[in-house]
């Protein structure tokens, strides 16, 4: 919230509410706090908490800064952002690699959004062995790809990958240079579209909870600013009371499909493949527990996988990754 002038008779009350505030840390931003969000329903949706006025009904000033997936963590890692919208795998990956940061709140879980698409003619995950397979390397997208693999009894060396950034996908399935891809919504159904013929032969609907997408902040931030923190909450869950109200889809859509320049009827069906998360389900995935229902299990596992593979040398400590005060707050 940006610097606010007090009458000379309140300097002395302001000055002593400002003093608490600090020493409780609780202080407000002078400054719009700053998140970096990316191409993703559950994190387009923060376009309603802007678009709505949710943000200042709760008092908070937000700065929402548009980028691709890659140079949104980008921004974050270089300080250009209080907060960066990620899979908690890729939270996991700026942790060790030094932008550390604290999983505060969950979106969602993707549920089907997320697909491994195939040229015709692959008809199973089974078929791509000794295929060439676009994918992000070192992001979600892989730890996808590796489990869909070792559900069919394959490795990662069973098949050939192939770098690529997330929002070629299309491109580089159509040019005939790999026989599948791994992408997230809309790339995804983009590259469905695009190529005549391919089919999804493996979906985050396959194994829920394996991603799980977050909202991320600086440890400096979450210290500073603990406050605007939890007002950045009560705006996100009047977010998903909106969405959740079917008289408001029509409107809803129309949001959130200008953001990347859709019409609504081609936006809608991206919703189904995204479970966005209430209160109540939020805080149970936050409750520490083994197992794909709870954030802190499914980001060991992916944790385990990404220490194993040398997307980073040794394993992060999980449990500081993750701060669930913030939703057990939002809750009461």
């Amino acid at each position: 919230m940006r610097k606010k002038t007090f009458p000379r008779i309140k300097l002395s009350i302001a000055a002593l509410s400002l003093a608490v505030a600090a020493l409780t840390g609780l202080s407000r931003a002078e400054e719009p706090l700053k998140i970096a969000y990316s191409d993703w329903p559950g994190w387009v949706a923060w376009d309603i908490a802007e678009k709505k006025g949710f943000f200042e009904k709760h008092d908070v000033a937000v700065e929402l800064l548009w980028f691709e997936y890659g140079a949104s963590m980008d921004a974050f890692a270089s300080g250009q952002a209080d907060a960066v919208c990620v899979a908690n795998c890729d939270s996991l990956v700026l942790n060790a690699t030094g932008a550390r940061n604290m999983m505060i709140l969950i979106n969602d879980y993707s549920n089907g959004n997320d697909k491994i698409v195939a040229r015709p003619g692959i008809n199973s995950v089974k078929d791509l062995k000794g295929k060439k397979i676009g994918v992000e390397v070192g992001c979600v997208s892989q730890v996808l790809l590796i489990h869909a693999l070792e559900a069919n009894g394959l490795g990662e060396k069973d098949v050939t990958l192939v770098n690529m950034p997330t929002h070629q996908a299309a491109q580089v399935l159509n040019s005939g240079d790999v026989d599948a891809i791994v992408a997230w919504q809309p790339y995804s159904g983009m590259a469905l579209k695009t190529v005549e013929g391919s089919s999804a032969v493996y979906t985050s609907a396959d194994i829920p909870g394996i991603i799980y997408d977050t909202l991320v902040v600086s440890p400096g931030s979450i210290l500073k600013h603990r406050a605007d923190w939890q007002n950045v909450m009560a705006a996100w869950y009047d977010v998903i009371a909106y969405m959740s109200d079917p008289a408001n889809e029509e409107e809803a859509l129309k949001i959130l499909s200008a953001r990347v320049g859709i019409t609504p009827e081609e936006y809608k069906p991206f919703l189904s493949g995204t479970r966005l998360l209430t209160k109540d389900e939020a805080l149970k995935c936050m409750q520490p527990a083994d197992g794909l229902d709870s954030l802190q299990g499914s980001s060991e596992v992916v944790n385990r996988f990404f220490a194993e593979n040398k997307v980073y040398d040794s394993p992060v400590d999980v449990r500081r990754c993750i701060d669930p005060s913030f939703t057990k707050t939002a809750a009461k």
